[in-house]
This record gives C-alpha cells, sequence and structure tokens, in this order.
C-alpha cells in the first residue's frame, strides 16, 4: 500500500502527460519534500521503486545534470491493479482511500466501482483438500454504530443483530404470531402480572457454552440497569431463574403483550457476566447464540460465520461479508449483489423485469412513515399549535408524493400504512391556511429544520412550500450519528424529518415515546409524555387487541390533531432476486434474513 502511493504520489507529481517510460527532471531534495521524507530515505525510497520495476532512476552525475525519472506503468492501470488487490485480501478501506485519493483525471474510479459491482454477491471458495464454502458479500453505505442489544436505534444494526444472538421469542412474519426462540414455551397468569418461560436445552453460546436461566436473568438485570433500551423491561419488578431451564417474571402492573416485547433485537440473550469479560472487551468481538458467530468486527465492515451449533439448525451459507464503503459510491454501487438486489426506481423495475422475467420480487409497504415532528421543547411559532396546523396544511403530503415519486409510495395521515389508504389526504386549502397563520401572530420567524441527507429532496421541497407562505426555513443536515442517538444533539431545530419503522409493530409504537434517545420522545414536552405514558398502561392493560389498539390510537390521534407531528409518505421494499436464490423473504427490517437463504446452483 505505502509503495503504491509513493509510486501514484510521484506520478501526479512529475507525469503530468501520462507518458510511460520517459524522463523527467527531478530531483532528491524535491522528492524528499514531495515525500514528507529525509533526502537519504527519499533514496531508500526510489531504489524499492526501481526494485518494484514501477520507475527507472537516473541520477545527475557533474555540475549542471539534472537528475530525471520515467514512470513504467500507467497510472490507471497501476491504479485498478492495486485497488483490485487490495479488494482481494479484504483490505476494502485502503482500496477505497487509494482510488478516492489519486483517480482525478482517469477513468479508474468508474471502472474499479464496476467491477467492485461484481466482486458483491455469491461466492463458492475451494481449496485443495477442503469443502467448498459459500460466501455472500454486500456493501453497506453506513458502519454498524452498535452491537449491543442494549443501545440498539437503529434497522441495520438491529438485523444484524438478530443474526449473531438469540430471543427468548421472535415474532414469525408469514404466521403472523410469535414463536418459540430459546424458550421453546411460556404463560401468563391470568392478570399478565407474571410471566413463565421455559428455556430449552442444549442451546449453545458460539464459544460452547450451554445457555441458562442465568444468562436470562444477567441480561435483563443489565437492560434495566440505565440502558437506552430500558424502556423494554418497563414495568419488571423481579426476574428470577427457577432452575437452569425456567425464568420468571414479576410485573408491577399487567402486561398483556409481554411476549412481544421480548421478541425485540433489545432483549437478545448475553452471556452471564459476558463471560468474565470485561465490557470493553467483549464487544470488541461480542458472543452469542445466533445462527452466525462474528469473526470480525471493525467501522469497515463485519464478517460473519455459520454457527454449526445453531439449536434451530445450522445456516445454508457458511459466511457473510458486510463491507462499509464510502457514502460517496453510493450512486455507482448498488446496496445489495445483483442476487438480492433493492430497486426503488420504476424505470430499474422495468428493467429488472425485462432482464429477469424468471427472477423473484419480493416487496412491501414499511409499516411505519416519514414524518415531520415538531421540537416543542424548545420556544419559537411551534409552540402555537395553530401556527403547527397551518404548515400541516401547507405540507399537503399527497403533492410531495405525486411531485417527488420515487420509493414515496403512499401519502400517509397516519404511522400505519392501512389506516392512511382508509383515511386519504384532502385538498389544500388556501383560505384556511391564511386563517391559522392570522391565529398564531407568526411573526416572520426563520425556522430551522434537521434533516439527513437521505432526506434532502423532501426537506428541499419543504423549504420550497414554506416558502409560498412567507415562511422562511433554514436546513440542519444531521450526520447519521446525530440522527441516531437524538437527544441534545438534536435540540437547535424547530422541527425535524425522521423515519419511523414498526419493526415489532405495537412495541416499536410505544418505543417512539419511550426510548430515551428517540426524538419523538427528545421532542415532545414532558406534560405531553406523561399522557402518553398513562394511556400506554392502560393499553397494555387492555385484554383484546382492539382495546389495545384503541388505546394507542388515541396517542396518535391526539398529536396528529394537535399538529404536534405532521405525517409526510410511506416507503416500499422492493429487493428483485436472481432466480437461483432460495429460501428469501423480507423481514419486518425491510432486510432479508442470512440463515434461511442458499442459491441454488451453488449446491
Amino acid at each position: 500500500m505505502l509503495t503504491a502511493e509513493r509510486y501514484l504520489t510521484l506520478y501526479d507529481r512529475y507525469n503530468g502527460e501520462g507518458k510511460v517510460e520517459e524522463f523527467y527532471e527531478a530531483t532528491v531534495d524535491e522528492l524528499s519534500e514531495l515525500l514528507y521524507c529525509t533526502p537519504r530515505n527519499a533514496k531508500l525510497v526510489l531504489r524499492k521503486l526501481e526494485e518494484e520495476r514501477l520507475i527507472r532512476w537516473s541520477p545527475g552525475v557533474g555540475r549542471g545534470n539534472r537528475s530525471r525519472i520515467a514512470f513504467l506503468s500507467d497510472k490507471e492501470t497501476f491504479l485498478l491493479d492495486t485497488s483490485r488487490s487490495l479488494v482481494e485480501r479484504g483490505d476494502y478501506k485502503h482500496s477505497f482511500e487509494l482510488v478516492d485519493r489519486f483517480s482525478e483525471g482517469t477513468g479508474a474510479k468508474e471502472k474499479f466501482l464496476d467491477w467492485l459491482n461484481g466482486h458483491f454477491g455469491y461466492e463458492k471458495i475451494e481449496r485443495d483438500g477442503m469443502i467448498p464454502r459459500d460466501i455472500l458479500r454486500f456493501p453497506v453505505f453506513q458502519s454498524v454504530l452498535t452491537l449491543d442489544p442494549a443501545e440498539v436505534n437503529y434497522g441495520f444494526d438491529s438485523h444484524v443483530i438478530r443474526q449473531i444472538f438469540g430471543r427468548l421469542v421472535q415474532f414469525d412474519e408469514s404466521q403472523k404470531k410469535i414463536v418459540g426462540g430459546i424458550a421453546h414455551d411460556w404463560k401468563s397468569s391470568p392478570d399478565a402480572m407474571e410471566w413463565v418461560f421455559y428455556l430449552r436445552k442444549g442451546v449453545l453460546f458460539h464459544n460452547g457454552r450451554e445457555l441458562t436461566s442465568a444468562d436470562v436473568v444477567y441480561t435483563c438485570d443489565r437492560l434495566r440497569s440505565g440502558k437506552p433500551n430500558s424502556w423494554v423491561l418497563r414495568g419488571l419488578k423481579e426476574v428470577e431463574a427457577v432452575g437452569p431451564w425456567v425464568v420468571r417474571f414479576k410485573l408491577t402492573a399487567p402486561n398483556r403483550i409481554f411476549d412481544r416485547f421480548l421478541c425485540t433485537s433489545a432483549i437478545s440473550i448475553l452471556p452471564k457476566d459476558l463471560g468474565g469479560q470485561s465490557e470493553e472487551a467483549f464487544w470488541m468481538l461480542p458472543v452469542g447464540s445466533g445462527p452466525f458467530r462474528l469473526l470480525s468486527y471493525t467501522p469497515n465492515g463485519i464478517t460473519l460465520g455459520a454457527h454449526a451449533g445453531y439449536y434451530a439448525g445450522r445456516p445454508y451459507l457458511d459466511g457473510v461479508r458486510i463491507v462499509t464503503v464510502p457514502e460517496n459510491c453510493q450512486d455507482a454501487l448498488n446496496e445489495l449483489p445483483e442476487v438480492m438486489q433493492s430497486k426503488d426506481k420504476e424505470q430499474d423495475v422495468i428493467e429488472a423485469l425485462s432482464t429477469e422475467e424468471e427472477g423473484q420480487r419480493l416487496a412491501q409497504l414499511c409499516e411505519g412513515c416519514v414524518l415531520v415532528i415538531w421540537n416543542l421543547n424548545r420556544q419559537g411559532p411551534q409552540q402555537s399549535e395553530a401556527f403547527r396546523r397551518a404548515v400541516r396544511m401547507i405540507l399537503n403530503s399527497d403533492d410531495l408524493v405525486k411531485e417527488l415519486g420515487s420509493e414515496r409510495m403512499l401519502a400517509a395521515t397516519s404511522f400505519r400504512p392501512e389506516v392512511s389508504m382508509a383515511s386519504p389526504v384532502g385538498s389544500l386549502d388556501p383560505e384556511r391556511i391564511r386563517a391559522a397563520l392570522r391565529e398564531s401572530r407568526y411573526d416572520g420567524s426563520v425556522l430551522r429544520l434537521r434533516t439527513r441527507d437521505r432526506f434532502s429532496k423532501d426537506a428541499q421541497w419543504i423549504v420550497n412550500r414554506l416558502a409560498e407562505w412567507g415562511i422562511p426555513t433554514e436546513i440542519i443536515v444531521s450526520s447519521f450519528k446525530e440522527s441516531i442517538d437524538g437527544g441534545d444533539s438534536l435540540g437547535d431545530a424547530d422541527f425535524a424529518i425522521n423515519r419511523i419503522i414498526f419493526v415489532e409493530d405495537e412495541v416499536c409504537e410505544i418505543e417512539l415515546y419511550e426510548h430515551g434517545n428517540c426524538i419523538v420522545s427528545s421532542y415532545l414536552d414532558p406534560e405531553r409524555l406523561a399522557q402518553i405514558r398513562s394511556r400506554i398502561d392502560d393499553s397494555l392493560k387492555a385484554e383484546t387487541i382492539r382495546d389495545r389498539r384503541l388505546a394507542l390510537r388515541q396517542i396518535e390521534d391526539r398529536l396528529r390533531d394537535e399538529a404536534a407531528i405532521m405525517f409526510l409518505y410511506h416507503q416500499s421494499v422492493n429487493r428483485y432476486l436472481h432466480p437461483s436464490v432460495r429460501g428469501a423473504s423480507l423481514n419486518s427490517l425491510g432486510w432479508i434474513d442470512f440463515k434461511d437463504i442458499w442459491l441454488e446452483n451453488l449446491t
């Protein structure tokens, strides 16, 4: 890598014309300054480059004779070959850095990314005398922020956590019901204040140790010790091990969907005392009981290996390599390999269907929505309900969907797409908007809108719409980590665009109001939050699904009626799969679970 950097640095300095094997004048002093080293070390670098047959160096002899350097390898070819070689060795980080730094003036970056698209996907690795291994590689454009279930607050992090860790129970998307996981059976008392879970025997952590009730108790105690996801165990009075295979939970109030709470990634089971390691050491390479073992974990990517002892059956894949690539490569790279590719644009869909007539299409409308939420803990025009109502009418979500299109499939009037379908957005009424603005006594203050890059088009649409009504708006772009962490880092904005995904249905709806780092709970004022939490208590006591949903719907209705939140649209998720992919289905996170997929022509 260092030799390649030095060659390309010298090439850019002296070979502006891009000619190979042509001499250019240079001095050792110039080279040492360029390479940030002493003249003596510069000569050593030249000798190394000559040994690699990359340059030809002709030292000047005698007064007035300057030294000369010739480059023996074409820059674009050398850069491509070196970057590909780094990728083949698994060094994606340096390959991207090299291309990004030295590709200007060449077609290397485009050619490299085109080659990389072919590199991602499935590969059968065969070695002499060994059984072939089936590996899946794919790129993502944001590093996993955490693998700690107690802190997870992002969909892809949650997806990876589910591959590494097991949960007591899980929600089966196809059957629409809770099924056993680490627990093979469970029951609750008639008043739903006591729950008992019966664990499977022989569930193994990746280090070979058997999972017992002591691990479950430890996980719960750790989670409720001030962790961001402690809300999952709201109302938990006591958790106890009744022998090695039985766990009893005692609650302070009835919770008839407590088992649904235990389906979340946040309550993934950890080994007791983290297997004797410190917190810092354990999370460098955590051990779980899920279908895949974590083999490596860095900001540049994650490598998973099949857990042969997984209680629900060994995965078909032998390994998964998740590669973090720079965001500026996103347009050129597909986020999923061709065999399991995501296509959101209509033209992409048409092309996919025309070239892959036998291909599989997995599609679903996301449970949840993209919305705007007002920061009611900050002084400003948004403290007026009349002003919030005026803005809600101005930002007609039906117009937004029609004008911006793409993955924006349905204008939203609710968190849930089925409710939005039954209650469409009304048409814009200018007179009602003017009346609401007069009532609000809006003084022309500039609004501050928080957003992420992924919602930049939505943000600009909002700015333009509000400008038509004399409401100036400033866009503040949050980093990915800021938008996930929420809390104080987002407190300097008047309102924000956010996406809500209901991975666990009602439980995720409750999470909006109870997770300390969720932007909804961060932006709602204490009085509203207290009233909301009281209604949540009522919903958990409800004996029927209808009554429970009614209590949660009343929370949503109030927030919408007061324009504390403004629904924008529901998104679609489409995955177009190669016909040879088998066992694939979308989970509630919009991802394909790695455990059950296999490629027919690799077996």
